[in-house]
């Protein structure tokens, strides 16, 4: 039988919705792709119990009180909730949160925060000397506030130590598929990835280091299958003539089709598949460059430099120490 994992998720009056069901979401997908192999137990606490109702006017039917939760946590997520300003969005803080934070922190073996979150975990002390993300939209009033914290706005999720911290909304799914890959590896998290239609999951990197791997689907299915091919047969031959071959179609008219449904060509997708993959290893691994390149078909470490520098404008190097997950 699979060992229980107890996730626990924070919620108050005017939370964001998706903040919550995000991550929940996430891992009843792991349940079930697990295979029996997996076993997520999410429950939802709050101040008092009961209904609580969501910044979207949803109301949640939490599980427990935050004075009834006891033993061991494994995970606690902390999502956030904002007010809107003359200045922009403002991240509130729920005292009571913050009070229960501050006493139950010391049993939780892995605590997250999602999206504006992270106030609340700043207000509770428990990101004092780490580096930490929220949306961009409130990184300033983090820094502000809490100057012992290092706000970094630029990646969708940072880790520091036990500590995990997500950037704007959407993010959650993100930052909870990395979560997964920690606890059962890359290939659970990629098949959730796929059940809600992530594309590709983002690592660590903001958006603006994006390729076009996250571009709508294609209308053809066949070529939304060969983005798919290609994403998962890296070191393979890519070149038109194999891929034209592949669909049983002309290079000439593959050419065509292909630019026509992914607004790009052949070898710049390949490329920039690539270059997403070395992202994701030089953000989660400590391995050498010339493994990164030749472990996503870039072959060479010169290549690698190449191919970054067009990309995104930046090298390896530099890139791996922005974006490096810390543990």
């Amino acid at each position: 039988m699979p060992l229980i994992h107890r996730v626990l998720i924070a919620v108050f009056p005017d939370v964001d919705l998706l903040d919550v069901t995000g991550p929940a979401e996430v891992f009843a997908l792991a349940n079930r792709e697990g295979g029996g192999r997996v076993r997520y137990e999410v429950r939802l606490v709050s101040p008092h119990g009961g209904a609580v109702t969501t910044s979207a006017g949803v109301r949640l039917l939490t599980d427990v009180s935050f004075a009834e939760v006891d033993g061991g946590i494994d995970t606690l997520i902390v999502p956030g909730a904002v007010a809107t300003s003359p200045n922009g969005p403002v991240a509130l803080i729920d005292h009571d949160v913050v009070a229960w934070l501050e006493t139950v922190a010391p049993r939780v073996g892995r605590l997250a925060s999602v999206c504006v979150g992270a106030h609340l975990l700043a207000a509770a002390g428990l990101l004092d000397g780490k580096v930490a993300t929220t949306h961009w939209s409130t990184a300033d009033q983090l820094a502000a506030e809490y100057p012992r914290i290092v706000v970094d706005p630029d990646p969708i999720f940072v880790r520091s130590g036990r500590v995990w911290t997500g950037a704007g909304i959407s993010a959650c799914l993100d930052l909870s598929l990395a979560l997964v890959t920690e606890d059962h590896g890359e290939e659970l998290a990629l098949a959730v990835a796929r059940q809600l239609v992530v594309y590709l999951k983002r690592q660590g990197g903001q958006s603006q280091f994006s390729v076009p791997l996250s571009r709508p689907a294609a209308s053809r299915r066949d070529i939304d299958e060969l983005r798919l091919f290609i994403a998962e047969h890296l070191t393979d031959d890519l070149s038109v003539s194999a891929l034209a071959t592949r669909m049983s179609l002309s290079e000439r008219h593959f050419t065509r089709v292909f630019r026509q449904e992914t607004g790009t060509g052949v070898a710049a997708y390949v490329e920039a598949a690539r270059v997403e993959a070395a992202r994701r290893l030089l953000e989660t691994t400590d391995e050498p460059l010339a493994a990164v390149g030749g472990a996503v078909g870039l072959g060479s470490v010169e290549t690698l430099h190449r191919a970054f520098r067009k990309q995104l404008g930046t090298s390896p190097g530099a890139y791996r120490r922005r974006f490096r997950t810390i543990a």
